[in-house]
Formats: C-alpha cells, sequence, structure tokens
C-alpha cells in the first residue's frame, strides 16, 4: 500500500510516518509513502494557495490552481480533461498544461479529500481501503476547505474522521492511514485484530497486566486461572456490557444485521433485561 499525502504541512506526515510500527511497516516494504508540499505549486513568488470565497463568508478558501497541479504530479487525473481528449483524435491529443504531470500508468488509487461535510470514516471503510486499494491520495484541507472544482474533476471520495471540525486536515489523514495500515497484511498479527473494537460489532473487553494488584485493585480471579474457555466466555460477556454501556447503536444494528452468534444474543438478551437503552 501506498499512501500519498498532499499538505501545506508535509513535515507532519513526515514525522508519523518515521514513528513506532508505521516506520518498521516501511522499512519491511509493507507500506510506501509521498508526502508533497502544494505550495510547491503556487504560482507566484509568495507561495500563495489560498483565497477569499466568492460569495463572501469568513475565512479563506484553497485555490484550484496549486491544489490540481500538485494532484496531476502524482498521476491524478482530471476526469474532465480526459472527457474533452478522449473525443479528440481518438485521443491522441495531449492537453497543454502548466502542471508537471507523472506519465506513468497509475495504479489502483483513489483520491480521499478529508472533510468534516464527508462520509463517516469507519472500521469497515477502513478495511475497504487497505484491502481494495493500493494507493490512497489524501487532500488535506486547511482553513474553510478548498475550492468545489477541485472535488468535482479529482476526488473520489469525501471522508470526514467524525462529527467535529478540525483545523488541519493533516491530523484527519493521519487517523485514515493509522486505521488502515495495521489492517494490512504482515503489519500486525492477525490475532491482534480478532477481537478489536467494531469487530462482529462488539466493542473490545477491558483487559488486565501486571501487578496484581494495584492500590485496592485487583486482576479478576478468572483471568489468574488458567482456564481458557472461562476466560473466553468472561471476555465475550465484558464485550457485551461494554457495547450496551457505550454504543448500544452497535448491539441495535448487529441484531438487525444478524452479525451474532446465539451465544452472544443470550448474553444480550441476559444483560439486557436489566438495561432499557438498547
Amino acid at each position: 500500500m501506498k499512501y500519498t499525502v498532499l499538505s501545506l504541512f508535509p513535515d507532519i506526515v513526515d514525522a508519523f510516518m518515521q514513528s513506532s510500527i508505521m516506520a518498521k511497516a516501511i522499512e519491511r516494504g509493507f507500506v510506501a509513502y509521498q508526502a508533497v508540499n502544494i505550495r510547491n505549486f503556487a504560482f507566484d513568488k509568495h507561495k500563495t494557495c489560498d483565497d477569499a470565497p466568492y460569495g463572501g463568508g469568513a475565512g479563506m478558501l484553497m485555490l484550484p490552481e496549486p491544489l490540481g497541479c500538485a494532484l496531476e504530479s502524482v498521476g491524478v487525473r482530471n476526469r474532465f480533461e480526459t472527457r474533452r481528449l478522449s473525443g479528440k483524435m481518438g485521443g491522441t491529443e495531449a492537453a497543454d498544461s502548466a502542471c508537471p504531470v507523472d506519465t506513468r500508468c497509475p495504479p489502483k488509487k483513489k483520491v480521499i479529500y478529508l472533510t468534516p461535510s464527508g462520509k463517516s470514516f469507519t472500521q469497515a471503510l477502513a478495511k475497504e481501503f487497505a484491502t481494495e486499494q493500493e494507493e490512497l491520495v489524501l487532500l488535506c484541507g486547511r482553513y474553510e476547505g478548498i475550492d468545489q472544482r477541485i472535488i468535482d474533476a479529482y476526488v473520489d471520495e469525501e471522508v470526514s474522521v467524525g462529527d467535529y471540525v478540525l483545523s488541519s486536515g493533516e491530523v484527519a489523514a493521519l487517523a485514515v492511514i493509522d486505521a488502515t495500515y495495521r489492517l494490512i497484511e504482515r503489519v500486525i498479527s492477525p490475532l491482534s485484530l480478532e477481537e478489536e473494537s467494531f469487530g462482529n460489532g462488539l466493542l473490545e473487553y477491558p483487559q488486565w497486566t501486571r501487578p496484581e494488584k494495584y492500590g485496592t485493585l485487583t486482576v479478576p480471579d478468572i483471568l489468574l486461572s488458567g482456564h481458557h474457555e472461562n476466560i473466553r466466555r468472561f471476555r465475550l460477556r465484558k464485550r457485551v456490557e461494554k457495547t450496551l454501556s457505550f454504543r448500544p447503536d452497535l448491539i441495535r444494528k448487529g441484531l438487525e444485521e444478524h452479525l451474532f452468534d446465539a451465544e452472544t444474543c443470550k448474553i444480550i438478551d441476559a444483560i439486557a433485561e436489566t438495561i432499557t437503552d438498547i
């Protein structure tokens, strides 16, 4: 998987990519990345990348020209220009452009614009990106966002990492990267992914480690018993309890979509008798 991040502040991306498990994944060749500085494609000596929006309003908007050139430099094509060219002499004529364009055959890539008004980023979407794409091109907005024409011409999906507003599109892009790269084969042990939150419609169970006693709090005896089946049942019940408490919407969805096996449904029914908010 390759991540190409278009940003006004590529150092933020570099710092993340050079740390922890991500750095190891890059070193082992499972992940590659490119941080592209949008300012390098500005047309004036001041490297201007924003201007006031038409129609008035607070804040500034990112200019379309630097964004378009930055996208084309990494092999993304303007879908409207492609249509226009395809109607000319069998598509043999090339368009005049001031943008440096990577003319190599582009890999299977998806252009994602990070924005609060996009579709919700979920674990299911992270899995889709990680398994179905060879490259994610992540466009990081700033200020009040980007010119709509860039979205219309280049963007495949608009994605939001939550129902809140960030000043930095880089933060949202790194959230998408972090959620997807760990799902790439061989980056993390498959066993570590099996019972994570949102797997099988439930949140992850609480966990404990050494020491056995911390102040007046102790590790549940069942986890010290060595009885694997009892531990499995204990953890499943804790997953159900936590999901019912924090995210009852996930329980409702799981029941509607028949995500749960008979054992899990039985636990849900038993706990739900004392809970009304499901």
